[in-house]
């Protein structure tokens, strides 16, 4: 079943973002570089629609340089859309992004008329990072837990430039599951929501066959042909010293071991999906969402069957 997680704060954040956007000119939605596709908001793609739209694959240096320019000419081969890749740390790459929003509205800027741009994107995707970057100090609280920013902020990056941004936003319903396991692998989803093991095991799957170098070297791995995904979590657990009384595998500490290593980057550049293969899992997933719809359907229509009542005799003639 996949993974879902939409607090209540969330709600919040797409009613602030429905009554922001009619005064918006470019909306610019930040990306996690290693998981482009799972990290796009399907509810904030059907919310912005018709607006120009700046997509920014962030921690672009902790992903596959070779993947993220698939993603990036995905995204700019869409209508009214530039993409960009970036490295939110870094205060000279960032500023590249007035100049694109700029440039997708070039009828708006000066005093008169000045660019507002609204700044969304899934938690825990650096979003509070590149605005501190971008602003020169120290503007919006940062952290390694998803939704540390809880309200809307505008920020002045020029005399007639405004940034309004707002909180991590997941959507009410994850129809890809592997998505959701993404998610939760990069750090986007409240821990309360989901188990590591299965996160870590999933993550594995996606990883060993382009990246089974990565895995093999940090953990001084031979081939992993011979293990399954649940093996070589076991593997990595007993070669990185999870091991509890007996001898047996803490599987539990395995997991949040190749967790914290793929999210600090400690695998290498690695990227979780392409965009044919993100292509696929979308359309599987909305034929399993378009089924299960039917056959919910099919039961509401269904007449409910009525219990044969005793009948009432016919009074009696006077």
């Amino acid at each position: 079943m996949p993974i879902q997680w939409f607090p209540g704060h969330m709600h919040a954040t797409r009613k602030a973002i429905a009554e922001r956007l009619p005064d918006i000119d470019v909306v610019i939605e930040l990306l996690d570089a290693r998981l482009p596709g799972s990290s796009s908001n399907p509810l904030l793609a059907e919310m912005t629609a018709g607006k120009p739209a700046l997509k920014v694959l962030n921690k672009q240096d902790l992903a596959d340089a070779e993947r993220t320019a698939a993603w990036l000419a995905h995204f700019q081969a869409r209508a009214d859309t530039r993409a960009l890749g970036l490295d939110a740390s870094q205060a000279a790459p960032a500023r590249t992004l007035i100049a694109a929003c700029r440039q997708l509205a070039p009828l708006r800027g000066g005093m008169v008329k000045p660019l507002r741009v609204l700044i969304c994107g899934i938690p825990n995707v650096g979003k509070s990072t590149l605005i501190n970057s971008l602003a020169g100090q120290r503007r919006a609280n940062t952290g390694d837990e998803p939704g540390i920013t809880k309200t809307e902020q505008r920020i002045t990056l020029a005399d007639d430039f405004y940034l309004f941004d707002t909180p991590g936003m997941l959507w009410p319903r994850i129809t890809v599951e592997r998505a959701g396991l993404h998610l939760a692998a990069g750090g986007s989803v409240g821990r309360n929501a989901y188990d590591e093991q299965e996160v870590a095991t999933a993550l594995l799957s996606s990883v060993r066959g382009p990246y089974a170098d990565r895995l093999q070297a940090r953990y001084k791995l031979g081939a992993l042909d011979g293990f399954s995904d649940d093996e070589l979590l076991a593997e990595i657990g007993r070669k990185r010293g999870a091991l509890m009384g007996g001898g047996r595998i803490d599987l539990q500490k395995a997991a949040e071991i190749a967790l914290n290593d793929f999210r600090s980057g400690a695998w290498g550049r690695i990227t979780l999906e392409t965009p044919e293969q993100f292509a696929q899992w979308l359309a599987e997933g909305e034929a399993k969402d378009a089924a299960r719809a039917a056959k919910k359907a099919a039961r509401r229509a269904k007449p409910t069957p009525q219990r044969d009542l005793p009948r009432t005799p016919p009074p009696e003639a006077d």
